[in-house]
């Protein structure tokens, strides 16, 4: 029960790796806001989870859906303790036949989504004066650049980058702001990631999920609650020093 009384808010967390941090929580003692862009699809998921679990609707696009789902958290539990920006979508294609229209959408979700979430999330638990975590979803992809990926991999390296900046920046008010970056994990997204090699690299569909999950040290792919323990370490009283870093959770594909 190492969250017993916190509130949590987790973006995206309506299915995936979301989904699994939720759960964690709710093991640990935390109370989860379940918040995700498909109502329908988050309500099921708090369901699922039982009494520590309740859905909100938010769209990390949206300024106002972004101070409605925290004032809901406020009204809900009395105060926001943790705030995970997992909420993210993917795209690829080379560098030639990159759309405006796909750089934006991507960075309006994985960069502009995380860092006004943050600043909404950091605004409360400022007022609030009791500190608080904050964990933003990288992946391995902001370590290092990849021919049909520049934009996503762009995205996540802001993720780590804006990481270290909030990180150092709120710690004076006791709040830790600190990132996960997984690797390759076996979720819906995968699925489409799948799907767009195939298109781009004239494989069969399932070819380079398959290819991939071989070539991670470990052995496999990861799974979604292969992170969570990392979720529920970075939201504990065990992390209160730790500020501005991004871990990687990935089997051994990253050292850094």
């Amino acid at each position: 029960m190492r969250l017993k009384g916190k509130s949590a808010l987790i973006t995206g967390s309506a299915r995936g790796i979301g989904k699994a941090f939720a759960e964690a929580y709710a093991r640990e003692g935390a109370t989860v806001a379940i918040a995700d862009i498909d109502l329908a699809a988050a309500e099921a998921t708090a369901q699922a989870i039982g009494s520590a679990a309740y859905a909100v609707r938010l769209d990390v696009t949206d300024q106002s859906s972004i101070e409605a789902a925290v004032k809901a958290v406020e009204e809900k539990t009395g105060g926001l303790d943790v705030l995970i920006n997992n909420a993210a979508i993917f795209d690829l294609a080379p560098i030639v036949e990159i759309t405006r229209a796909s750089y934006e959408k991507l960075l309006a979700v994985n960069v502009a989504g995380t860092l006004f979430t943050l600043q909404a999330a950091a605004r409360s638990m400022i007022a609030r004066g009791q500190g608080g975590r904050i964990i933003n979803m990288a992946s391995q992809a902001g370590r290092r650049g990849e021919p049909l990926v520049a934009v996503y991999c762009a995205t996540k390296a802001a993720v780590i980058s804006l990481t270290q900046s909030a990180g150092l920046d709120l710690i004076k008010h006791r709040i830790n702001v600190n990132g996960i970056a997984p690797g390759v994990v076996d979720s819906d997204m995968w699925d489409q990631v799948d799907a767009l090699f195939a298109k781009y690299e004239n494989r069969p569909k399932g070819e380079k999920k398959r290819l991939v999950g071989e070539g991670v040290p470990y052995g496999r792919m990861g799974k979604p609650e292969d992170l969570a323990g990392m979720a529920v370490f970075l939201a504990s009283d065990e992390a209160e020093y730790i500020v501005a870093q991004t871990y990687n959770v990935d089997g051994g594909q990253w050292m850094s």
